[in-house]
């Protein structure tokens, strides 16, 4: 119901506080032909007067100016009391009265964009502190709790998508149900806690400074002693890894770019198990300066190589593993053109990541409507997480790989030119394989792939009865040591004449006995790459 007439409120009130004015002018104007007095701020009133629209400053109704450059406006008893007060109630009704507060029916606000603020500090180019500082919201999270708090009286709107439902609503029934005003309420608080959480990780990052000092975010933080999740809802999924399971994508909003960021150019909306291939794809391609191509199904690289073009990385990829290919998702380090989308379209593919995509491209794959393209900045997390029963489990992210001063050449014989390239080329793909996890390759191209077995020979057997290339000669990676000497035989017997692991092993005198007395040249890295 509205708030009944009274000396203090003549006028059923709205306050209107917004960066994205995003749909603002139409809302407001619904809300005047509804008889609602607006009340406003700054730029928001600004905007709603070039709309002709009837609008009161904050300052007006607070009787005091806007000070410290705009960052004193709204945090006044006028306000809060207006957004606080209980009207319905005779005590709180005569205290409001009292003191000239009228009711607040309706608070409209969406925050400083810290959040962007926050992506572009975490790009290349960063920004300085004192904007990130500024962008810091004081008065409209305020307000959102003053209003959310007192959801039996105010009706409270954070986001832009809401602006049309509360309108009709208003237009139908004369009034906010009490359902919705409760549902916007707990929106409000979901926001303000999410806009403080972004606020606190941001933070979290940086050292103090000075107001002109250029600032980035993420990646050289020490892991924080009280975890804080933000993550903004960009779409509810079909469902999660299975139809019984629910699912939904959340993007970082201190983070710009990456696979949860992408843009969907074509085709039908990512599922969970998509975007998880995705970004298996998109992160083993960033391990490359060349052009490279990986085709990954189920989170496991079925082939990964490079080329003097992306044509010929695909080809390369895709003779390695064609049957399990089938239905794959493609991850690109370059730009998708024409002459290899050609050669793309010839294989079922459920999605593709690339960092842009030809116009030659985007017409060859354009007839495959259920095909995915997604257009992906690169960027790299700070962390990675994962959930547990009762907490999370937080690790920075294994960037480390090509640390070749620190390899050792433990055998009698060491790999030749040819040899060595494989073994890069199979450490690298094998740091994207599961645990336990073994790649044979040659200088430009995966050859066969053993993924997440329980034990390393097994995992050695599993690549030797996928493979389909000639393993001969080739490369042998292994993601952590061998225990025994026997995935190393087994590994000479299928053809591989070098192998590179991390060594440590109780065994590895006896493993590298064992690859003398085969011929082998063997590398260590002292340092391992499971991936679990």
């Amino acid at each position: 119901m509205p708030f009944p007439s009274s000396p203090v409120a003549p006028r059923r009130r709205a306050v209107l506080s917004v960066s994205d004015k995003t749909g603002l002018v139409e809302f407001a104007q619904r809300l005047a032909r509804l008889g609602f007095e607006l009340v406003s701020t700054g730029g928001t009133a600004a905007a709603l007067r070039d709309a002709g629209l009837a609008v009161r400053d904050v300052a007006e109704v607070t009787e005091y100016p806007e000070m410290l450059e705009g960052r004193v406006k709204t945090l006044h008893p006028r306000i809060h009391g207006g957004l606080l007060g209980r009207w319905r109630e005779a005590e709180h009704r005569h205290q409001m009265e009292a003191h000239g507060i009228a009711p607040i029916e309706l608070l409209v606000v969406n925050l400083y964009p810290f959040e962007q603020v926050a992506e572009r500090a975490a790009a290349a180019a960063g920004v300085e502190r004192g904007e990130l500082i500024e962008n810091i919201d004081i008065g409209g999270p305020a307000m959102l709790r003053s209003g959310a708090k007192n959801f039996e009286s105010v009706a409270v709107v954070t986001e832009v998508g809401d602006y049309g439902a509360v309108a009709e609503e208003l237009e139908a029934a004369g009034a906010v149900s009490l359902e919705t005003r409760w549902r916007l309420a707990q929106k409000a608080f979901r926001r303000t806690a999410a806009y403080d959480a972004a606020i606190a990780a941001t933070l979290g990052e940086l050292t103090a400074g000075a107001a002109s000092e250029r600032v980035r975010v993420g990646g050289d933080a020490d892991l924080p002693a009280r975890l804080q999740l933000d993550g903004v809802r960009l779409q509810s999924l079909r469902y999660g890894e299975n139809p019984h399971q629910r699912g939904a994508l959340y993007r970082n909003p201190a983070q710009a770019g990456g696979i949860a960021q992408g843009k969907l150019l074509q085709g039908k909306e990512l599922s969970y198990n998509n975007l998880v291939d995705l970004e298996a794809a998109w992160d083993l391609v960033g391990e490359f300066d060349p052009p490279a191509v990986a085709i990954i199904k189920h989170t496991n690289p079925a082939g990964c190589a490079l080329g003097a073009t992306l044509l010929e990385a695909y080809q390369r990829a895709l003779a390695c593993d064609p049957v399990s290919a089938f239905g794959g998702v493609i991850g690109l380090n370059r730009g998708l053109d024409g002459e290899a989308a050609e050669a793309m379209a010839q294989l079922f593919v459920e999605c593709i990541a690339a960092p842009g995509y030809s116009p030659e491209a985007r017409a060859r794959l354009g007839a495959k409507k259920n095909l995915r393209l997604l257009e992906v900045v690169r960027t790299a997390p700070s962390w990675t997480l994962r959930s547990l029963s009762g907490g999370w489990l937080l690790q920075d992210p294994d960037r480390t790989l090509w640390a070749e001063p620190a390899w050792q050449v433990v055998t009698r014989r060491a790999p030749t030119e040819s040899e060595a390239a494989g073994l890069r080329l199979g450490w690298a793909v094998a740091k994207h394989v599961k645990s336990n996890a073994i790649v044979f390759a040659r200088a430009e191209q995966t050859l066969a792939v053993g993924a997440g077995q329980m034990s390393r020979v097994d995992a050695v057997k599993v690549a030797g009865l996928r493979a389909q290339l000639p393993l001969q000669g080739s490369a042998m990676a292994s993601d952590a040591f061998f225990p025994f000497p026997d995935g190393i035989e087994e590994g000479a017997r299928l053809g591989a004449t070098a192998v590179i692991q991390p060594g440590g092993s109780v065994r590895d005198r006896e493993c590298i006995e064992a690859c003398d007395r085969l011929g082998i040249a063997m590398v260590f890295t002292a340092q391992r790459h499971f991936r679990h």
